[in-house]
């Protein structure tokens, strides 16, 4: 396996699930050749929040970003891929969708800082840290698709 392949969290937040862009969403992932191995619909608890965000938890917006997460159900995902955590990122462009470039998920959805119908983990400890918070080993499914050869060379 390459040292490369890495596994991602992606939650699909409350404003892609009530614009109902999640299917949208999902297709420019799968597109793009990249894994979903697990996926599941949820609300996130005020406790979830404090442990997922917890470096903001002090921070005088994250109150709002709590109502925010909170209001309605989540889209779950687990996403394995080439470099998948820069590439998911790149994916959905700035943070701001304001100043998402066309073509990003951000970019051709959003026009919000907050409502921006995506997180994406920003690292391998955050990716790691975080998939533990909203998947079990369980719910994890590892599988080889035949289109693999056709996706990426046999070494990378």
């Amino acid at each position: 396996m390459s040292q490369n392949l890495q596994r991602t969290l992606v939650l699909l937040k409350p404003d892609c699930v009530q614009r109902r862009l999640m299917g949208e969403i999902i297709s420019r992932f799968e597109a793009k050749g990249l894994q979903i191995v697990a996926m599941k619909m949820m609300r996130i608890t005020p406790e979830l929040s404090q442990k997922h965000y917890a470096e903001h938890v002090e921070k005088p917006f994250y109150k709002g970003l709590e109502d925010f997460i909170t209001a309605a159900p989540v889209l779950a995902m687990a996403i394995d891929g080439l470099d998948v955590i820069s590439v998911v990122r790149e994916m959905l462009g700035a943070t701001n969708g304001l100043k998402a470039a066309a073509g990003t998920i951000r970019g051709d959805y959003s026009s919000s800082r907050q409502m921006n119908l995506v997180h994406a983990s920003d690292g391998l400890e955050a990716a790691e840290r975080e998939l533990k918070l909203y998947f079990s080993e369980d719910e994890l499914c590892d599988y080889e698709t035949p289109m693999l050869p056709f996706m990426r060379a046999g070494d990378e």
